[in-house]
């Protein structure tokens, strides 16, 4: 069957479904895209709202045959439907059935490793790039490190992240965090290097790529570092993508390690950031999670507008060259990171591969279990650019 669909947003009823769905309808567009999830009620809703023209496409995420449908039409989806390790896992089997790219804003690396063992040689040898985790878990992480190894164009030693924000986290990734305690992911969740293909792993970057989670002065961008809740998802997109890229014949560095945490003024802030992250690992590993969890946000639910236009987020890259150089690097946007953010890097992802498929780092060819940096990389940094994310650098501190 031919492709006659560019994109089609599955999960369009959800709260960032939804806001992905405006960002598309926001302009005109020549991209041809539909939209699809199981409730025709209210994607008509979303639609008539919205998009009143947009063609609306059936299918559960169990129902194979309504999925193959849908992937057999599209050229790309992009789906919001979470948590992934519920309604992800068939229609990404379907996209590398059937020959479809795929982005997504999964924070859920362990069913990303459960993808790479299951279709990473499928979908490289067909030359189908199935891209996970194009939201704010993991685009700020994954490009900006892109960003300084390719400003700096001099091999790498080591890449430091420090991330600040004003938003909300969404109903949707609540309830990921929520669900995972009552998963049995085994020691999986701690591996550094969950994510990068075998062999791929030296003995110095095991050595210093252990999670932190202390607290500690950082003279080069004048402040302190604490924890970062979602370092775990995020440094591990980053080590993917610079072993894909060495894979490549692109190396980010000899031994290169990547690490993240909170950026904050005062030390204060940094313990405070660390007693917040040790309470709220006490709530979801313990029986405290079925008492705290209905008084969070559900699936579906956010913030207002006002309240998603006021948000930001700001990271700071400290890049440590091989020859002992160190640069300073930025990257900020306006708008909630969870939703406003969010939807706007994964429906420009979703557009890239669509609208700049000749600028695609690996040729038309290359494809697999990939991240934003080793399938999209400068194609979607520039797109970035043009939607108003801001890439800074080397700047002074």
């Amino acid at each position: 069957m031919e492709k006659d669909i560019d994109i089609i947003v599955y999960g369009a009823t959800g709260f960032t479904g939804k806001l992905c769905v405006e960002y598309l309808a926001s302009k005109e567009r020549s991209t041809k895209w539909a939209i699809a999830g199981r409730n025709q009620e209210k994607l008509k809703t979303v639609a008539d709202e919205l998009c009143p023209e947009v063609e609306i496409l059936i299918a559960d995420s169990d129902d194979e045959d309504a999925l193959d449908r849908l992937t057999q039409r599209a050229k790309v989806v992009l789906s919001t439907a979470g948590p992934f390790h519920r309604y992800g896992s068939k229609l990404v089997a379907s996209c590398v059935k059937n020959n479809t790219h795929y982005v997504d804003i999964t924070g859920e690396n362990f069913w990303v490793k459960g993808l790479i063992d299951k279709h990473h040689d499928e979908a490289s040898r067909k030359g189908v790039r199935i891209i996970p985790s194009c939201g704010y878990d993991s685009i700020p992480s994954d490009l900006g490190s892109l960003h300084c190894v390719q400003s700096m164009n001099k091999p790498i030693k080591r890449i430091e992240a420090f991330h600040t924000m004003k938003g909300e986290a969404s109903g949707g990734t609540l309830e990921t965090m929520f669900s995972l305690a009552d998963l049995d992911l085994g020691k999986s969740l701690f591996d550094p290097f969950l994510l990068n293909p075998e062999g791929t792993v030296s003995e110095e970057q095991r050595k210093q790529s252990k999670d932190k989670t202390g607290v500690l002065e950082q003279d080069a961008i004048n402040g302190w570092s604490g924890p970062f809740i979602m370092a775990a998802a995020n440094t591990r997109v980053v080590r993917r993508s610079a072993a894909l890229h060495q894979q490549k014949g692109k190396q980010y560095g000899k031994d290169f390690t990547y690490q993240e945490f909170t950026f904050h003024k005062k030390k204060t802030g940094a313990y405070m950031a660390l007693s917040f992250l040790a309470i709220f690992g006490l709530v979801l590993m313990t029986p405290l999670r079925k008492i705290v969890r209905p008084l969070m946000k559900k699936p579906g639910e956010g913030p207002s507008r006002e309240a998603r236009e006021n948000g930001w987020f700001s990271a700071t890259y400290k890049a440590l060259a091989e020859d002992g150089d160190v640069s300073i690097f930025k990257m900020h946007g306006k708008g909630d990171p969870g939703y406003k953010i969010t939807s706007l890097m994964v429906t420009e992802s979703a557009l890239c591969l669509v609208e700049n498929q000749e600028d695609l780092p690996g040729g038309s060819g290359y494809g697999g279990i990939l991240t934003s940096a080793s399938g999209l990389g400068g194609a979607l940094i520039s797109r970035l650019k043009n939607a108003g994310i801001v890439f800074e650098g080397p700047v002074q501190n």
